[in-house]
């Protein structure tokens, strides 16, 4: 994650009106420490582990990205996530059909995996 500070901490003014502006980027380890405590502090156990180990598994996965842009969206979606963690609106709610939409095959394919895992978490068995 080789990008400048200035780029980390400007949000993005492409946005729709959709949505309120989000706050300022943080840069990636503030916001790595962040996305663990929110974990910590508001996730039960069981989904704290997968939560702390899909972070860790991301942001290592993303440390030598030199791309600008793939890197502002890479924290803005985290940094998202983020506050939906710490405000509890999360829970119950569906995936947005937009962004299944833009995802890759490989990021469905995570999708998928993290579904599986979820599932076998909550049975106690093994999946298929």
């Amino acid at each position: 994650m080789n990008a400048s500070r200035r780029l980390l901490a400007s949000a993005t003014s492409a946005r729709g009106g959709l949505r309120p502006e989000p706050m300022a980027l943080l840069p990636p380890i503030p916001l790595y420490r962040r996305l663990l405590r929110s974990h910590r502090k508001h996730l039960p156990r069981q989904m704290r582990l997968l939560g702390d180990e899909y972070v860790k598994a991301e942001f290592r996965a993303h440390r030598n990205v030199d791309n600008p842009a793939h890197l502002i969206g890479f924290l803005t979606e985290w940094q998202l996530y983020a506050q939906k963690i710490e405000g509890d609106s999360w829970v119950g709610e569906k995936l947005d059909p937009g962004k299944i939409e833009k995802m890759s095959d490989q990021q469905i394919g995570q999708l998928y995996e993290l579904l599986q895992a979820i599932k076998k978490g909550e049975s106690g068995e093994p999946t298929s």
